[in-house]
């Protein structure tokens, strides 16, 4: 098993659940993207370009996005910065809280600003 899947199928429950299913997600929705493990975390690639990491820490799990300056504003509701300058994040503590529809919809404009520098 690689690192990046040793760190999600290592995780207690519910963490692992939902981090399996954002697996799921990212890979259906980005059939391109390659998992390594980077800075300690499951990280998605296209090519040489970060995409999005999955992180659990504390009671929640993150998708965190460094292309976070392309998201659209109609999805800043979900996101979370927390004092970060480049980087946002969707966070869920439960897997009921994750919208298949709005993760898709943010990987979709990351990937089509991938190529961009980290800021607008």
């Amino acid at each position: 098993m690689k690192p990046a899947e040793e760190y999600i199928f290592n995780k207690p429950e519910p963490y692992k659940s939902i981090m399996m299913h954002l697996h799921a997600v990212i890979e259906l929705a980005l059939p391109t993207t390659e998992l390594k493990y980077k800075w300690g975390l499951p990280c998605y690639y296209i090519g040489k370009r970060p995409i999005c990491y999955l992180n659990q820490s504390k009671d929640y799990v993150d998708v965190g996005f460094w292309h976070a300056a392309y998201i659209d504003e109609k999805f800043h509701m979900y996101l979370v910065s927390e004092k970060r300058k480049l980087v946002k994040s969707l966070r869920y503590k439960t897997l009921k809280e994750v919208i298949d529809e709005v993760l898709i919809a943010i990987l979709n404009e990351i990937c089509q600003h991938k190529d961009k520098s980290l800021t607008t």
